[in-house]
């Protein structure tokens, strides 16, 4: 089937958060989305969504959008012709932030559409099986007292998980090492724990406490210790740390990851899918990260990212958080530790239209 694009539509939406988080950067409490609706000729609508941190950058994402659509409108439903319009168009302004969060949202949507016609899920369209993907739970364990810290590190594990990662970054390294031990003893040896500094840490503090954490064994991974674009920094770190260092949430398109790689700054990569490019980045740096043989996990859009990592030569983690659940009529499913990619076509995201408008910006 032939689609062609009519227009492509926007929804901002704050939905709150059932497990606040707070990490170094600061705290969460809502889920600040923009829906996108990519309306075809054919009456099929491409669905995906943007995560905007804040709902205050939510406008701006939109009225990028919007304008791209203005530049879509009858063009056909092929998402590489349409990334490589777009990519033309913004060149001087730069592909990157939140012009490329708006075309990754646009061309997520494009591909949930092209699924949509051909009757098949996302993953199958990428040539792969719909299988269940290893999944961590990240929805918690936040930088907060050790007491409810603890608490929540086993409610997190009875949410049928055998995996979850701590935030770290607090002021003093020694409270950072307090928490771990913490978590550590509430969960078990048989639980894996990564932790994620969420880019708090100087090179030389990085270094300190990434020696802590290899005295104190068993993390997983180091997550962001240092600024997310400081390769050189990161790269010391993945030489003199034993614990892996993982880095990619914040990779600007394939291109920033394929430097990364180069600079041999990280051991994981967990590209983030409004970030790399939606689909289209996202299987492009799939292949960096073969030719690599780096293991490749994902960060947020677990409804789009299971899809990509079963379709991932060097699939690692699906990182699983809920925020999106309440606006879908089908939430994601977690069984014995991991989620099974759905059979529905393409993303197989519909929205609950009470809850969107329950919970509109």
């Amino acid at each position: 089937m032939k689609l062609k694009i009519e227009s492509i539509l926007t929804r901002a939406v704050a939905v709150p958060m059932k497990r606040p988080l707070a990490a170094s950067t600061g705290a969460l409490t809502a889920a600040a989305l923009l829906l996108v609706d990519l309306q075809t000729d054919a009456g099929i609508v491409g669905r995906s969504y943007l995560f905007g941190i804040g709902k205050h950058n939510l406008p701006p994402i939109a009225k990028l959008v919007e304008a791209m659509a203005e530049m879509l409108k009858g063009d056909a439903v092929a998402p590489f012709d349409i990334e490589r319009k777009l990519r033309a168009k913004y060149t001087l302004l730069g592909v990157h932030n939140i012009v490329l969060f708006a075309m990754s949202g646009i061309d997520m949507a494009a591909w949930d559409a092209a699924g949509q016609a051909l009757g098949q899920p996302l993953a199958r369209l990428l040539g792969a099986m719909p299988r269940p993907i290893p999944a961590y739970n990240s929805k918690g364990l936040g930088i907060m007292p050790l007491k409810p810290l603890v608490k929540e590190a086993a409610e997190l594990l009875e949410e049928g998980f055998g995996a979850v990662k701590l935030r770290l970054g607090r002021p003093d390294a020694r409270e950072d090492l307090q928490a771990l031990r913490e978590v550590k003893k509430a969960i078990g040896p048989n639980v894996i724990l990564m932790v994620d500094f969420n880019q708090a840490l100087s090179v030389a503090e990085a270094l300190k406490r990434g020696r802590m954490i290899d005295d104190e064994g068993g993390v997983y991974w180091i997550e962001e210790p240092v600024r997310a674009d400081d390769f050189a920094g990161s790269a010391r770190l993945a030489r003199e740390i034993a614990t892996p260092i993982q880095i990619g949430e914040n990779f600007m398109g394939p291109e920033q990851m394929a430097q990364a790689l180069a600079a041999g700054a990280c051991d994981f990569v967990m590209p983030d899918a409004q970030r790399i490019g939606g689909v289209s980045g996202w299987m492009r740096a799939a292949a960096l990260a073969q030719g690599a043989g780096v293991e490749m996990s994902s960060h947020l859009f677990p409804e789009a990212s299971c899809h990509l990592l079963a379709a991932t030569p060097t699939c690692h983690w699906l990182e699983f958080v809920d925020w999106a659940a309440p606006v879908l009529q089908d939430p994601l499913q977690v069984n014995d530790g991991h989620v099974p990619v759905p059979e529905r076509p393409g993303l197989g995201m519909t929205w609950d239209e009470k809850a969107v408008k329950r919970f509109a910006v």
